[in-house]
């Protein structure tokens, strides 16, 4: 991507923004490829990390079969 196509989330001001005006690194999550997805963030982190949680608990599940059947 280069910086005319990048959005990021400013956490300090709460809105989607281009590169040319991000601001510090840590006050911005990015980049996205579009201004919807820099807007939506939330919702995809919230996905990963569902996806994550469902992953460790089949890893537990897994690991509990595996101390029984020994």
């Amino acid at each position: 991507m280069s910086d005319d196509t990048e959005w990021y989330w400013d956490l300090e001001r709460r809105v989607a923004v281009p590169a040319s005006e991000r601001g510090a690194y840590d006050q911005t999550l990015g980049p996205y490829a579009s201004r919807a997805e820099a807007e939506h963030w939330k919702e995809r982190v919230e996905e990963r990390n569902a996806g994550w949680e469902e992953a460790d608990d089949e890893w537990n599940r897994e690991a509990d079969t595996d101390r029984q059947e020994q």
